[in-house]
């Protein structure tokens, strides 16, 4: 007899049906389960599919939902929001989707896969809630004040555990991938969202924020028109048990404090992240010296480049907060900037620090003028150890207190006094300060307001945009909260240099040059990338690495090979064969190549000249390099105990090449090296379209396929622009073993006789 189990609706753009039977004899014993899908296509209303599947039961009591697969697409058909929960019914609801990135009533974004370890269910949980992700960029300026406030408390209660939620008629996300990954991208969105057709009752015509502690407890704070000081005096009352761990998160001023684990980044857009530029936000240009300064804003760095996009030097190594030289400096989403040619420095606006810094280019350090310093000594752990041994930086790392009057600030004008106008995203305050002294010497809220003040170099600023092609602005602007000034989102976008007008499309991660004779627009063909080191997000402590393997446990390996080798140096010849429907855009830098030796192998950088020292290179290579070289000096005779690394210039049959020599005691070792490959899709290769330029893209931005991989597909494609102009960056992860159990002894038995050896590492991906 035939019974009907179950039945399932899946609603995504193909409306599913899917009815399972079962039949078999009376005992249970033998049964067959048959799987009748009907997909019906809800737009065409003429296609469909009828497919059965059969499959074995081992028993009656055996569970009617067995695995299968099921091939997914996205609604249009909208499905209706739920009746509103109450407090206690909310909590119970949220609290059973922490541990499950997806559900039938719920979909979390932005949030890693460690789904177990990502929240503390017994602490403090603060819930903004709204319509933050809609089928535009933004939804209005309220949300995005919303964001600020709540970004502003996870900056200083790092223990604080911020969900964003958004009542949402279908969890599924694919019709919203772009607008998701776009709003996290421009607003630098770094806490989990949830997406859920379930929603609290305070949630159905605005924002609202829900702050409560732990799951068991039956109060909850909620608020809608909340302003950040009233939201942050809650914050402090509802953590009155744990005032040692907020006072501790609080202080951002203090020196102890490690702006990276306090300054969070999106997971949500991590692939993202190995693009060359990441939300190139803002421009500004030295006319006379025909040099650039671009904000690779989600990077945390400036590029300084000339007329023809050589990188000439990059401002800041890492996410946080700190003044040094450039390749120590720490920024947090730089924005604008502006160059001031008698000093020779560059202001520009450090917006998630909310302060303003400025460049000496001579010097090539990094100060912050406001808010202003409260300590010239800097008593870091780090900075502590470089002065005892007699190597302490010239410049301090400044500690600065957070000041309320400055949040997020992101335009920078230059006003025809000596005073700097500095406007937040949404255009609503503009703050003046003193370009000399660094005083705040005006605060000014609204519009109407601030075009009383800066109207005129608002307007002027502006005008550069009736060069750019309607469509270019289009996809670029925001169209945010300028009334009367078109795209005014991208005034500080846009500059002109030589009669060509240089902008950012931060949609398309992209700069572009529109030639002012012919009207033609045309991509930036960066170049000289080996001064970029190592991106600070592929490099790892020291420390770490050593003692854990788990620290590189999350990033693809792409080649493994084992040696069996007599001990002695090893020389290592690294060829990398690059892809047919790719290019390698620059031969590998020096640099820019990591090695880390573990076990019975030695990793100590080679002896170097003080000139070859003092070249610029990435922050994590110096580091390892003064940490070698400070207990002690290396004689000529014991260099053979060193890792070296070289770089061939020239590509050999199709490979990007490089060299190094570690050497091995008897026993076991492991040499990790990571290098950055800058590459661009080859031009007319095989791939026919836009969207398989995207997934091969994707193949080498993201070859472990987290769950984002679509998401990050829709939004290349979302940009409309030629995929084969995009620079990204594959990071090559090489683990060479080594067993050098085996040697021979010397004439008195009992040293070991060393041996030269020499292996190739052929490498592809």
């Amino acid at each position: 007899m035939d019974e009907v189990d179950s039945a399932t609706c899946v609603r995504l753009r193909l409306v599913t049906f899917a009815v399972f039977t079962t039949t078999g004899d009376s005992n249970g014993e033998a049964f067959t389960r048959r799987v009748y899908v009907i997909a019906f296509d809800s737009i065409l209303a003429a296609n469909y599919e009828h497919k059965i599947v059969s499959e074995p039961c081992l028993s009656s009591s055996a569970s009617p939902y067995l695995s299968m697969t099921v091939f997914s697409r996205y609604s249009t058909v909208p499905e209706s929001l739920h009746e509103p929960l109450q407090d206690a019914e909310f909590l119970s609801f949220l609290q059973s989707t922490l541990d499950e990135e997806k559900g039938c009533s719920h979909h979390w974004i932005n949030r890693s896969g460690n789904l177990n370890s990502s929240f503390k269910k017994d602490g403090i949980f603060l819930i903004v809630a709204g319509k933050f992700f809609e089928d535009s960029h933004y939804s209005g300026t309220n949300n995005l004040i919303s964001l600020q406030k709540v970004k502003l408390l996870q900056q200083r209660y790092p223990s604080l555990q911020i969900i964003g939620f958004q009542p949402s008629s279908s969890i599924s996300t694919n019709a919203a991938d772009k607008h998701l990954l776009w709003r996290i991208m421009a607003d630098f969105i770094t806490f989990p969202v949830l997406l859920s057709n379930k929603y609290h009752h305070e949630m159905e015509d605005s924002a609202c924020y829900l702050l409560f502690k732990g799951f068991g407890s039956p109060s909850i704070y909620h608020e809608k028109d909340i302003n950040a000081g009233n939201l942050e005096e809650a914050v402090k009352s509802i953590t009155s048990s744990h005032v040692e761990s907020s006072r501790a998160g609080n202080k951002l001023d203090s020196p102890w404090a490690n702006p990276i684990q306090i300054m969070k980044e999106p997971y949500y857009t991590s692939s993202l992240r190995n693009l060359f530029l990441c939300f190139p936000a803002c421009i500004s240009v030295d006319e006379d010296g025909k040099r650039l300064f671009l904000s690779d804003s989600n990077h945390h760095r400036i590029f300084i480049l000339d007329a023809d996009a050589r990188i000439l030097d990059v401002i800041g190594s890492s996410p946080g907060f700190e003044d040094s030289e450039f390749e120590n400096s720490k920024l947090m989403r730089p924005a604008a900037s502006f160059y001031h040619p008698s000093e020779d420095c560059l202001y520009f606006v450090d917006s998630e620090n909310h302060a303003i810094r400025r460049a000496d280019l001579e010097r090539r350090v990094v100060e912050t003028i406001y808010p202003t310093n409260t300590s010239n000594k800097d008593a870091s752990l780090w900075s502590w150890v470089l002065e005892k041994f007699g190597k302490k930086s010239a410049v301090d790392a400044k500690s600065v207190e957070s000041h309320s009057d400055l949040l997020f600030p992101w335009h920078l004008l230059k006003s025809s006094s000596n005073d700097l106008f500095i406007l937040n995203q949404s255009f609503n305050t503009l703050w003046v300060v003193d370009m000399t002294s660094g005083d705040m010497k005006q605060v000014v809220k609204g519009f109407q307001s601030i075009l009383e003040t800066c109207g005129q170099i608002i307007m002027e600023k502006s005008s550069v945009m009736k060069h750019i092609p309607d469509d270019w602005l289009q996809q670029m602007s925001a169209n945010r909260f300028l009334d009367g000034v078109p795209h005014g989102d991208l005034i500080c976008s846009i500059a002109k240099l030589n009669g060509d007008v240089i902008f950012c499309d931060a949609a398309g991660q992209m700069v572009y040059k529109l030639n002012g004779d012919s009207g033609a627009v045309s991509s930036f063909q960066f170049s000289n990338f080996g001064i970029l080191g190592l991106p600070y997000w592929f490099s790892f402590p020291l420390e770490k690495v050593c003692a854990d393997d788990n620290v590189l446990a999350d990033m693809h390996i792409d080649h493994v090979e084992g040696f069996s080798l007599l001990p002695g140096r090893v020389s290592i010849s690294v060829k990398v064969a690059i892809p047919v429907d790719m290019d390698l855009v620059e031969p590998l830098s020096r640099s820019s190549v990591w090695c880390q030796a573990r076990g019975t192998a030695m990793e100590i950088s080679g002896v170097e000249s003080k000139a070859e020292f003092s070249e610029k290179v990435g922050v994590a290579q110096q580091w390892y390099d003064e940490i070698d070289h400070l207990p002690f000096t290396t004689s000529e005779k014991e260099s053979n105990a060193l890792v070296e690394t070289s770089v061939n210039r020239e590509l050999q049959d199709g490979r990007g090449c490089f060299d190094c020599a570690i050497a091995t005691s008897p026993g076991t070792s492991e040499i990790i090296i990571i290098a950055p490959l800058y590459l661009r899709l080859k031009r007319n290769s095989s791939l026919q379209n836009q969207a398989e330029k995207a997934s091969r893209i994707l193949d080498i931005l993201d070859p472990l396929r987290k769950s984002t991989r679509n998401s990050v597909i829709q939004f290349l494609l979302s940009s409309k622009r030629d995929l084969e102009e995009l620079i990204f960056v594959k990071c090559l992860h090489l683990r060479l073993k080594f067993d050098s159990s085996g040697h021979p002894k010397a004439d008195n038995s009992k040293g070991v006789v060393l041996t030269d050896s020499s292996v190739e590492v052929k490498v592809a991906f």
